[in-house]
């Protein structure tokens, strides 16, 4: 990804379009203070560059059966860049597996993995222990959502 200055009204579409990503370009326009073309001319550079990653619906976890959230700590006892291809491929592979992070401090990685229960963690917990060796597996099954969003915190002013 390039870098790219970011101005004032870059900063305002992309808070905009992280609330709600079907404005209609006439409306984004209009509340950023453009005409039309140059709205989606820098919507499109912005895409261009990187900074639009995507434009993704927002799904109900409860909706779809998913409502438990479980928070798994991976440690290891290998660091090497073959180990880390090979779990990071498995995990990648795990549709349950929403966020994946490398971690400093006492935890190597930790995953966010949604499920229906844990009937259906359990299952999961298997196939991911499959994937390479692990010295512990740690998990924290979330009680309550407290605060969600996708939305960066941009500042627009």
């Amino acid at each position: 990804m390039k870098m790219i200055d970011l101005d004032h009204i870059d900063r305002r579409l992309l808070a905009i379009l992280q609330e709600d990503s079907t404005v209609p370009i006439a409306e984004l326009a209009e509340r950023v203070g453009l005409t039309q073309t140059p709205c989606w001319k820098r919507i499109k550079r912005l895409q261009d560059a990187g900074v639009i990653t995507a434009r993704v619906a927002l799904l109900d976890r409860d909706a779809l059966d998913l409502s438990l959230t479980v928070f798994v700590a991976v440690k290891t006892g290998r660091h090497d860049e073959a180990w880390l291809a090979t779990f990071a491929a498995g995990a990648r592979a795990l549709p349950e597996v929403v966020e994946f992070y490398r971690m400093s401090g006492e935890v190597d990685y930790l995953l966010k993995v949604v499920v229906r229960d844990i009937a259906a963690y359990d299952r999961f917990y298997k196939r991911l222990i499959a994937t390479a060796p692990l010295t512990d597996v740690s998990s924290s099954f979330a009680m309550e959502q407290i605060k969600f969003t996708t939305a960066l915190p941009i500042t627009t002013a």
